[in-house]
């Protein structure tokens, strides 16, 4: 009988200082430095016979469609194995550079660094990947104080979070792949230095284990109603709360998984860009949405977490009409795919998941344990809820797909998923 095995490593990739930032557009100046690195982590499960899957996570706000592929291609290289053997995946941190993966959206415009590509796909290319014996287990958990729905407290939120935990002959934690649905913005606009944020608090809390990091469905779910302040301090006590309920839940066994590789099905959906309202239109609306912010400003004060939501708006109706200036596509090709290991399924998508989209495939998954991850072998924004399109939310406001063409995304994925 083949044996399970894994090669598991992460890798220091934090750029120099005076790179862009990316992830907010009210952010202003080059980075001056690093608050706590940004790595490229790297666990492969495989046996003697079978390639099995590496996944690649990513502390970065995207990795679009043409780093997914020079990454996938430099880990494969690194494992030999196939490309399409590799997913590649972005934690969604805000303090990361935009010069990897340049612009992800006509919000924030950037461009690729080709001296910072380079750096990090060398990187990955040079990992050492050695293989040994492991025995894998899963584990869920709930974890509470980290994230809420970022539009209302008690709103919509996955808050469990998937452990696959790999133990060694010994007994020793070799590695963990961790999914969790939180945006990476402990750290806001102010912030110039480099940082995984929370999700990178959460590694650090569980080394000497390496750990990967699977953002879920978090397109509404942010620490907007939880962090206590926006600083290094704050980072470190969320993301150890999360890692906390990790070793909690690892001081059980969890259920066991069959000591075979996990595999990988892909498929591509190609989805019709929305119509977006004309420039004059666009920016009437920021206009009004404005004057709006400015009143609210006056009357809540500072720091108010409605504020922030309006100040969100503002950004959303400025960003539509940048869109509306913008060469838009006609149409997206999102690359899907499943990785499956015994009957644990995780869904892998390009976008940025609105909560009860995700709740909708796991309900109509027929796998027994499923896991919706986002950011994933791309990157084409947020796609929203029907509440959030009525309201005319930040994220609403910028999404490249309307309502029908949402329904279509997620019935055809779970049809994917479930073939």
């Amino acid at each position: 009988m083949n044996e399970l095995l894994l090669a598991a490593t992460s890798l220091d990739v934090t750029p120099p200082p005076g790179h862009r930032l990316d992830g907010y557009a009210a952010r202003t100046g080059l980075s001056t430095g690093t608050a706590d690195a940004l790595h490229a982590t790297l666990i492969w499960l495989s046996t003697a016979d079978d390639p099995g899957v590496l996944w690649l996570t990513l502390d970065a706000i995207a990795a679009g469609s043409t780093l997914s592929s020079e990454l996938a291609e430099a880990a494969g290289a690194a494992a030999g194995i196939p490309p399409s053997q590799v997913v590649v995946s972005a934690s969604h941190t805000h303090s990361g550079p935009s010069g990897w993966t340049g612009e992800i959206h006509p919000v924030i415009p950037a461009e690729r660094e080709c001296d910072l590509v380079d750096s990090l796909v060398g990187a990955v290319r040079a990992a050492r990947l050695e293989r040994q014996p492991v025995t894998p287990s899963w584990h869920s958990i709930e974890v509470v104080g980290v994230g809420t729905n970022r539009h209302r407290k008690n709103g919509p939120h996955d808050n469990t979070a998937g452990i696959l935990a790999l133990h060694g002959a010994s007994g020793s934690l070799e590695a963990v792949l961790l999914d969790f649905a939180c945006h990476p913005t402990t750290y806001g606009p102010e912030n110039l230095q480099y940082s995984a944020d929370w999700p990178g608090a959460a590694r650090a809390a569980l080394a000497p284990a390496v750990v990967g990091f699977l953002q879920g469905a978090a397109g509404d779910v942010s620490p907007r109603f939880t962090r206590q302040g926006r600083g290094a301090t704050e980072v470190t006590r969320l993301g150890g709360l999360l890692a906390a309920r990790v070793r909690e839940a690892l001081a059980s066994p969890g259920l066991e998984l069959p000591r075979s590789a996990p595999t990988i099905r892909r498929t591509t959906l190609t989805l019709p860009v929305r119509s977006v309202p004309p420039v004059d239109e666009s920016e009437k609306l920021a206009s009004v949405v404005e004057s709006r912010v400015d009143a609210e400003s006056r009357t809540n004060g500072a720091g108010d977490p409605s504020g922030r939501i309006s100040q969100t708006r503002l950004e959303g109706a400025r960003g539509q009409a940048l869109m509306a200036a913008a060469s838009l596509p006609p149409s997206l090709d999102l690359n899907i795919s499943t990785v499956t290991m015994g009957d644990v399924c995780w869904i892998n998508l390009p976008v940025e998941l609105f909560a009860v989209h995700g709740a909708c495939l796991q309900s109509d998954s027929t796998h027994p344990i499923t896991r919706v991850v986002g950011y994933t072998d791309g990157y084409y924004g947020y796609v929203v809820d029907p509440s959030a399109a009525e309201a005319g939310t930040y994220e609403a406001l910028i999404t490249f797909f309307d309502q029908p063409t949402t329904h279509q995304l997620i019935t055809q994925t779970a049809a994917f998923v479930n073939s």
